[in-house]
């Protein structure tokens, strides 16, 4: 679980919703003081939220790109059925993540983080030329996680079948490490209970089963970009070294991150994401 530093936006991010013809993501947004270089979307992990991205915003924005963190939906404050599944399937999300695009306007960059790369992934291989300006898969991999986490997803996702959101929680808190546990717990408390115990069973049911689609990657002529931490118990670090060179990709290690450089280390993150995106220029979309 991504634990970011804060869950209030600082000066220059607005919490807004995204309309599309999809409905309504709620987003946060930092825009550049100037023009546009170009509008970043970013999407979120298995249990995370827009917020996990909250402390690459200003600098992303101060670079001179929008850059716009979004809410699946089902997750925290983007709503979604809760008791069905079929609004989840990898396919349906997709087609939510090519709805932002479009309400963003331009060729956006893509972003994903851990599951929200997979579900980026998903989007390009159904996107129109030209939709996106470049894809970043951040700690995501190239199929289905590790069998040790794939073990604690399939515990998570049978336990939302018996248990409230509430006890679920106090079950995680009770096999999370001390030291994690009361980092910002009512934050999360909060963020955890309001995603969708069908959205969280659904893609947590794709993390164990994600079939290797990197070749047919390979094949989009689009720039890509692999980032990692150098430690990485869901998709080991030589699963995310090889993935890139399949993909002849761009690929950068943040030394000091693990699962979520995006929160370990943000100042490294957004400076390695910025240098290059500006080697990959775009329309910025729209005001």
């Amino acid at each position: 679980m991504s634990r970011p530093p804060t869950f209030t936006p600082p000066p220059g991010v607005d919490a807004r919703p995204l309309k599309t013809v999809r409905g309504d993501f709620a987003t946060l947004d930092a825009r550049p003081a100037g023009e546009a270089k170009g509008t970043v979307l970013l999407l979120p992990g298995f249990t995370g939220s827009k917020e996990d991205f909250i402390a690459l915003l200003r600098p992303i924005a101060d670079a001179g790109y929008r850059a716009v963190s979004v809410d699946g939906r089902g997750q925290y404050e983007t709503s979604g059925p809760i008791d069905d599944e079929f609004p989840y399937e990898q396919g349906e999300l997709a087609q939510d993540v090519l709805a932002q695009a479009d309400a963003l306007g331009g060729t956006p960059h893509l972003l994903g983080h851990s599951l929200g790369g997979l579900i980026a992934r998903a989007a390009t291989l159904r996107a129109p030329a030209d939709t996106f300006a470049s894809l970043t898969l951040m700690a995501s991999g190239p199929a289905r996680i590790a069998p040790s986490q794939q073990a604690r997803a399939k515990m998570l996702t049978d336990a939302l079948g018996v248990l409230s959101m509430a006890e679920a929680w106090a079950a995680i808190q009770a096999m999370d490490p001390p030291e994690e546990a009361d980092l910002d717990g009512a934050a999360l408390r909060d963020r955890w209970l309001r995603h969708s115990p069908a959205q969280l069973i659904a893609t947590g049911k794709q993390l164990c089963v994600e079939p290797d689609r990197v070749t047919e990657l390979a094949a989009v002529p689009l720039r890509k970009h692999v980032i990692s931490g150098e430690r990485d118990d869901t998709w080991p670090i030589p699963w995310l070294d090889d993935m890139a060179a399949r993909l002849r990709a761009h690929r950068t290690v943040i030394t000091g991150a693990e699962h979520s450089p995006n929160t370990d280390r943000p100042t490294e993150t957004a400076a390695a994401l910025i240098t290059f995106w500006d080697q990959n220029p775009t329309s910025p979309g729209a005001p």
